[in-house]
């Protein structure tokens, strides 16, 4: 009997433990032979395999390594490692355990604080048959992007309740992450949602990726669905009122799109949908370049220059009349420098509006 207790406490503690920590798989790491998550990445050069090795052994066994000062936490090691082992897991760990990123004491506190959610949740009367638009921290500034026939007849929820902190990636803030993760979904418990429509890319990836890799349980009746699943399946249902676009898109995929990479075909379906060519770049799906807004942060502006001038160049060379993106950050960024270039830039949101023969004023 006594036996069978331990058992039970030691099943209990290592539940509890999969919700503190992020479930990095190291199984498969003593045995790979490419070691694709730093090998292949952008940002950290290793002259051979051994040296990448022994960093990630580093990083195994909880020791500092130069990976955790030299990443710039783009997330694409994630959509590397051929065995779904999330190693962006264990280096945002670690980063937070060593603080190994140079970032500005006040800069980090001051965003802690700015998006904290508000200590009472205001709820709205909704249908919760039907889906539900999150604005999330967007619901202000991206107004004039979530407007039109796609979006008119959504019930919408927002503000900093509904939004999914995944940025502390970028501020080895993991910590904060699961602090808050907890608060979010019992605002959508409490909503009572159902099937939520995410706009930004990174709230989607909260609920289908980060949550269910660490354990984080989630009502079981709830469904999120992407924005560009939405999209194309409202354009497949109004094909009649599409006008092609006839026109060459340079996509830019953001760091969070690393957690879910299969959301990228939705991306090809609806530029099939709506008469948009894909260009073929150098930059784009699993070699798909950081918008590099995050350099600034990290002290790094030269560096963040070098890599936004190359990214636009790609655009440029391979013919794109339109930079598309599916992070309002990411258009923060380098928009300014895609438009010098000659280069219009949208959400793709803003693209089926065009095809859907609305016009936009911005």
């Amino acid at each position: 009997m006594f036996d069978k207790i331990i058992i039970i406490i030691i099943i209990i503690q290592n539940k509890l433990l999969k919700v503190v920590l992020n479930i990095f798989d190291k199984s498969n790491c003593a045995n790979c032979e490419g070691i694709d998550c730093l090998m292949r990445c952008q940002w950290i050069d290793f002259d051979n395999k051994d040296a990448a090795k022994a960093e990630i052994t580093k990083m195994i066994n909880s020791e500092e390594s130069r990976v955790l000062s030299e990443c710039i936490t783009c997330f694409a090691c994630d959509e590397y490692c051929p065995y779904g082992s999330h190693p962006f897991d264990l280096i945002t760990e670690l980063q937070e355990k060593y603080s190994s990123l140079e970032i500005n004491p006040k800069v980090l506190e001051a965003t802690v604080k700015r998006y904290k959610p508000y200590d009472e949740l205001r709820l709205k009367e909704i249908d919760p048959s039907k889906p539900v638009l999150n604005k999330c921290a967007f619901i202000k500034t991206n107004a004039h992007n979530m407007e039109g026939k796609l979006f008119d007849d959504l019930q919408y929820v927002g503000g900093l309740n509904f939004f999914c902190n995944l940025l502390y990636h970028h501020y080895m803030r993991d910590s904060v992450i699961k602090e808050r993760a907890p608060i979010i979904i019992d605002a959508v418990k409490k909503q009572g949602i159902k099937e939520m429509i995410c706009f930004h890319d990174e709230c989607y990836g909260f609920w289908a990726s980060y949550c269910p890799r660490n354990n984080i349980e989630l009502p079981a009746d709830f469904k999120p669905i992407h924005i560009h699943e939405y999209l194309y399946n409202y354009l497949k249902d109004h094909q009649s009122e599409i006008k092609k676009l006839n026109i060459k898109m340079a996509y830019q995929r953001s760091c969070s799109n690393r957690f879910i990479p299969e959301t990228d075909q939705w991306v090809d379906k609806i530029c099939e949908l709506i008469g948009v060519e894909r260009v073929a770049r150098k930059y784009d799906r699993e070699n798909a370049m950081c918008c590099a807004g995050v350099f600034a942060l990290l002290g790094k502006t030269k560096e963040m220059r070098k890599a936004q001038n190359e990214n636009i160049n790609d655009m440029v060379e391979h013919g794109a009349d339109v930079a598309v993106y599916c992070c309002p950050m990411c258009l923060e960024s380098i928009g300014s420098k895609v438009k010098r270039k000659g280069i219009k830039n949208y959400l793709l949101s803003d693209l089926c509006r065009l095809a859907l023969g609305e016009e936009l004023d911005y």
